[in-house]
């Protein structure tokens, strides 16, 4: 279910504040890097990923292959930072960004 205008803005206010937890290079998308990317989102909801990749299209390309694998939304893609979400099944208190 895409995100309304009103939650896209809340995440990407959160979002400023975030660090990137994942970092995806020029190697591409590994069963382990994708294993990181859904224990992150799983614990924090709403997450950076950092994309060390110098081509444009590349960036793009792999994000959204990397958020379709893990069944996230994309909710803002700046250079080489992309804020991503997934709403948890069971979402931790202490570590979701969004709760």
């Amino acid at each position: 279910m895409p995100l309304s205008r009103d939650t896209i803005k809340r995440y990407r206010n959160i979002g400023h504040d975030l660090k990137p937890v994942v970092t995806i290079s020029e190697n591409g998308l590994s069963e382990g890097l994708l294993a990181e990317l859904d224990r992150a989102l799983n614990d924090h909801e709403l997450i950076k990923i950092k994309l060390a990749i110098g081509d444009r299209d590349a960036r793009k390309s792999i994000c959204a292959e990397a958020c379709e694998h893990a069944k996230a939304e994309i909710v803002q893609e700046i250079g080489k930072v992309a804020l991503i979400f997934r709403e948890s099944a069971k979402p931790k208190l202490k570590t979701s960004n969004i709760r």
